[in-house]
Formats: C-alpha cells, structure tokens, sequence
C-alpha cells in the first residue's frame, strides 16, 4: 500500500468515525441510543405480531401481478404508499393490461383508493421531480374516484421511499418494487431475459394475518397528517399462519406529530440481526455504504464466530449513484476478509448485459429474514421513511434464500450446507462466463472517502 492509500484510508477511517459518532449524539438525544447494540431478531420497540403467512415476491413478474389481482379483488378499501407510482404504468405484460390509473379507476367504483406519493425534491436535480409528481397526482384523480396527496414533509435532500399497499385489512404488499417505470422497468423475471436494455432484480413481500394491521395503521398516520382526513384504526384480521413478523420503520425525527421523536426501528432490527449471525449473512441490496452495518460484518470477518460462517453479498455493478462508496466499503470487507475465504460478492448479469440490483432483502443464519424498502445507507437508516418487514420463521428464511439462490447460479442443487455451496458452487460461478460475475474495480481511494463525505454533507 502505498503512502496516498495510507493517508486516503486514515482520512476515511476518521471521517467514519465522525460520521458514526455524529449519529450515536443525534440517536442518543432522541431516547434511541439501544438502536447501535444488542443481539436478537426483532426490535424490542414494535410489536411482533403471531400468526401471519408470509410469502416473498421475487422480481416483478412474481409481484406486480399479484398486487394487481389484489387491488381488483379488494372489497373495502386500497392503500398505497410509495415513493413514485406511474398513472400509465402496468402491472402486467398481459395483452390489454389495464394503466395503473385504470385499475384504481375500477376499484374506486367500488371501494375508497389513497394514493400517497413523494412530492419530490424542492431542487429538481433528481427523480421524480416535483413536476413530474404532480402531473402524476393530477392523472390519478382525473376521473374524481381516487384520492391521491403527495407528501412533501422530508428533510432535505431526503424522500419517502416506502413501498407498501394495504388491501381490506387483509393483505399487504411490503417492499422495494416501485409502481413506475422511471429510473427502470420494473418488470423482469428470475430468467431475467436479454431482451431488454437492462434487467431489474427486485422483490416484496406478501403478508397476511395480524401484522397488516401495522402496515395499515402506519399508512393510516401518514394519510391524517398529510391528507387531514380521518381514518378509522385498522381491524385485526384473525390469524391465518405460523409465522411471526414484525413492521420496522425509520421515520426521522422532527417530520410528523404521531413520532415527533422519530423511528428508528429498522436499523435497530438490522444491527441485532447481524450481530447475532453465526453461519451466514446473505444481502442484497442496491447500496452498501453504511458503516453502521459494514463494521458489524467487518469485525464478524475479522473473528468469525464459527469455522464455516460466510458472508455473500449481491449488489448491483454501478448503483444510480454512489457506486465508489458502495465499492469502498467492500474494499474494507475485502481487507477484513484477508483471504480468509469467508466473503462473495458479486452482481448478476444476463447475457453479459447488467441486472440492476434495486433489491432490499437481508436473511441471517436460514433464520431470519428481512424485505422492504431500506437500502444499507444513511438515507434509509436514519433519514428517509422506510417500511420493512421482518421475521424469524426458518421456513420463509430458507425458502427466500434457496429460491434466490437457484436464480443466480441457474441451478436446483443449492439446498446443502450454506458454506459447501458458497465454496463449491459460488466461487466457481465467480470464475467463468454465467449469470454471476464479481464486482469490477473495488475502489479503495475514491469510494473509502465518498461514504463518509456524503454521510457528513447530506445526512445531517
């Protein structure tokens, strides 16, 4: 290493820290400082509601069909909330698909539709911009049947990036798959065809039982305060399954009355989770520059808690942005690793055309499992509304990994020993032409500084 990457490494190391310490000050002061430690699955600050089904969606073609059927079936009301919803979009790729504002044109003959959307930056330096998101609200409630409000209630230079549409009390879609085509196509499959310019990797969750009543009444809390209509508290439907799930949030301080001291549920469900880890973390997601998370998966690298724990990440090959200090970071994770041979980090392609890596899926140990909206970085951890969910039920677990897992390495024999298949089947994929490939050009210099200089500069 030379005397630049010493200094560039030293100087990153202090700006993390800085950044780190700055968030411990501001979540101490707001009664959360319990959010950075601990072990567990699930956050002591939420319920955790018993009896539920849980299903996860994986890519588009598994998602938006069954959102669509839902919204067409529902019999008392639809609720969506979501960082951007196209009024054009269409859920599926049937011949006559309806237009999203279609559909909910249809269903508000029958039954109340909220629609709740990110206003959009102030600065229009982004998407959706607000032009484009009032031109969407102006489409949804052309017609006068759907109710559409846009929310424009962020910190600065943050959003609210949620994806969640409640159907009856009964049904409710938790996720990171967006109801737009802007910045991407929503639609793709786990064969992820090259027939289109880019593929797009993502997934939601389908749940059933008592915990819809979270995810509705926390789009009931946005919608009064935004919307300054009431609703009624949402019925607690019966249970319908084994599984226990939780509803994680981040909501920052400062941004609504019903949590003026803010939420930070979802980082601190993260932090127990990964902490606990013994034999395996498997991620996915679009960005990876949280230090808060990366030096939990550093210091398990560094001391692994057992012979055969591994780490394998699926992240995409150029984020929209902050593709350096997403490559930062795992340069770190490479160091920690020191040829230990315990960490895989790699992006699918298709056909040598890139997959986009939007998704938000975390699973530790076959054990626990988490999906929703919240990518690893500051913006979702600390100051963006985000909306996951979050189980501890080792059936939903495996059965999400071993499924994702047949769609990257194209292959049914994945069901062995998680450390067997990382060595034997994984690594071996990294190494000639497939859906895998690793992740080119780790930048150590520009992206150990970029994380930390946009956390100071815009996380606040």
């Amino acid at each position: 290493m030379g005397l630049l990457d010493v200094l560039d490494a030293r100087l990153g190391d202090g700006l993390e820290n800085v950044l780190c310490a700055h968030h411990k000050r501001r979540l101490r002061k707001l009664g959360w400082a319990d959010a950075f430690g601990g072990t567990g699955w699930f956050s002591p600050r939420r319920p955790v509601r018993q009896g539920n089904r849980m299903r996860v969606l994986l890519d588009g073609h598994e998602a938006l069909p069954q959102i669509a059927d839902a919204i067409e079936h529902a019999r008392k009301y639809v609720h969506i909330a979501n960082w951007h919803a196209s009024p054009d979009f269409r859920l599926t790729r049937e011949p006559a698909a309806p237009q999203l504002r279609e559909l909910l044109d249809a269903a508000a003959e029958r039954v109340p539709v909220r629609v709740l959307l990110w206003a959009g930056p102030p600065v229009p330096i982004f998407e959706p911009t607000r032009e484009r998101a009032r031109n969407a609200q102006k489409a949804f409630m052309a017609n006068g049947g759907v109710k559409c409000v846009l929310d424009a209630r962020e910190r600065t230079f943050h959003c609210h990036h949620e994806k969640i549409v409640v159907i009856d009390d009964e049904i409710a879609f938790v996720g990171g798959v967006d109801l737009t085509a802007v910045e991407g196509d929503r639609h793709d499959s786990r064969e992820h065809p090259p027939t289109r310019p880019m593929g797009w990797h993502d997934h939601a969750s389908r749940v059933e039982g008592p915990v819809v009543a979270d995810v509705a009444e926390h789009f009931r809390q946005r919608w009064m305060e935004i919307a300054h209509e009431w609703l009624p508290e949402p019925r607690v439907p019966e249970p319908v399954g084994t599984t226990a799930i939780q509803v994680v949030r981040t909501i920052p301080e400062r941004t609504y009355d019903f949590a003026p001291r803010g939420e930070f549920s979802l980082l601190d469900a993260h932090v127990k989770a990964l902490r606990s880890a013994k034999r395996l973390v498997y991620l996915e997601n679009q960005f990876l520059w949280s230090p808060e998370i990366t030096e939990i998966l550093i210091d398990k690298l560094r001391y692994p808690p057992d012979d055969r724990f591994r780490v394998v990440l699926v992240l995409p090959r150029k984020p929209s942005n902050g593709a350096d200090t997403t490559r930062g970071q795992l340069g770190r994770l490479i160091d920690a690793d020191d040829g230990g041979r315990r960490l895989v980090a790699a992006t699918p392609t298709s056909d040598e055309t890139p997959v986009y890596v939007h998704a938000k899926l975390g699973v530790v140990d076959d054990r626990w499992l988490t999906v929703g909206s919240a990518n690893l970085n500051e913006h979702s951890l600390f100051n963006d509304t985000e909306v996951n969910v979050v189980t501890d039920d080792p059936e939903v677990a495996r059965d999400a990994r071993l499924r994702l897992w047949r769609e990257h390495l194209q292959r049914d024999d994945v069901d062995g020993d998680p450390a067997d298949v990382v060595d034997k089947l994984w690594r071996p994929a990294l190494e000639r032409p497939g859906r895998l490939t690793k992740l080119p050009g780790v930048s150590r210099r520009a992206g150990r500084l970029q994380g930390p200089l946009r956390g100071l500069l815009v996380d606040g």
